[in-house]
């Protein structure tokens, strides 16, 4: 996502013992048989031949520990060379969020979460109340996160303005008081909705979020994304071989197929996309998919990261910082 070794302490420490490096003696070990030579009397200012032998082997072990810090130096050389994809997860009905969550913490992998208050099957909506300490603790774990517009909001159209007059959207969120609905918004109102999201994420995670959006459907356009810009919002869609598939129907997609498509077809520097559960599909693609993909990707030299090691937005966000607003009018 380090190793140690233990040295166990003894009382004596005869020739015997000496069968590994972990069993040498810890520093003072050996002043009980000095002791014993001095009363002695003859012996005494001898070097006993267990300390000579010891000396040796103490020799020998440090040059096996230099090997083991030669391999680590290589493991760590090869990890910072591995192929790098960076698994992003959307909000959904959160059903499957808990087994998610447990299959990332067990490959200690860490994603980039898109949050919108989606409606969910338990709870008040993915950014509600019930879900808050679920967000806490994959902070806790090292993930980013960042906005999925509050409401959902999928962009529809940009509004012909008159020469002179501010840039309209045509806009229609699929959750929240104006769900189904076709709203005009504003530049400004767009990105008030982009900051709810990400102004409730840091509320409830105590984590700043990254100055990053993804639109609903990944739907956008030039203007759209000129606006998000200006209040300080990237948009991050997904690679043609990180779309995993899981919004697609089981029936004629069943999630061997996707494993199967994912594993041959997604290459190093890949933006991945799956959701944290989808109401249409019958056959659940996560835990089923999500687990053999990663340990099927890993086994392929693949890493993964987050969107804040990522090149293309590495700069973007060290160098922005949105102002975030818990403004609800539109």
């Amino acid at each position: 996502m380090a190793s140690g070794r233990s040295i166990i302490r003894q009382d004596s420490w005869p020739l015997r013992s000496l069968t590994s490096c972990s069993s040498l003696p810890p520093e003072g070990a050996a002043a009980p048989a000095a002791r014993q030579s001095r009363s002695r009397g003859p012996g005494l200012g001898r070097k006993p031949g267990w300390l000579l032998v010891t000396t040796i082997f103490i020799a020998a072990c440090v040059n096996i520990v230099s090997a083991e810090a030669i391999f680590d130096a290589k493991n760590s050389s090869q990890n910072a060379a591995c192929k790098p994809v960076y698994l992003t997860l959307d909000t959904g009905h959160m059903e499957v969020a808990p087994l998610i969550a447990e299959v990332l913490k067990r490959h200690q992998v860490r994603a980039t979460f898109f949050a919108a208050n989606e409606r969910t099957k338990t709870g008040d909506g993915s950014l509600g109340t019930y879900w808050a300490p679920w967000w806490k603790a994959r902070a806790t774990e090292g993930h980013e996160f960042a906005s999925h517009t509050f409401d959902h909001a999928y962009w529809r159209a940009d509004v012909p303005a008159a020469p002179g007059a501010p840039q309209q959207f045509r806009i229609r969120p699929s959750a929240g008081p104006s769900e189904g609905k076709e709203l005009a918004w504003s530049a400004a109102q767009y990105c008030e909705e982009i900051s709810r999201s990400s102004a409730r994420l840091q509320d409830i995670t105590g984590k700043k979020p990254l100055p990053l959006f993804r639109a609903p459907g990944g739907k956008t356009s030039v203007p759209l994304l000129a606006a998000a810009r200006s209040c300080g919002f990237a948009h991050v869609g997904w690679s043609p071989a990180g779309f995993l598939g899981d919004e697609l129907p089981s029936e004629k997609y069943p999630n061997a197929a996707l494993l199967n498509k994912a594993l041959k077809d997604v290459r190093s520097g890949d933006v991945l996309l799956a959701h944290l559960g989808i109401w249409s599909r019958q056959d659940p693609w996560a835990p089923a998919v999500l687990e053999p993909l990663i340990t099927g990707l890993q086994a392929q030299g693949f890493c993964f990261k987050t969107l804040r090691e990522h090149p293309q937005y590495q700069a973007w966000i060290e160098t922005h910082a949105p102002v975030l607003t818990t403004q609800t009018g539109k």
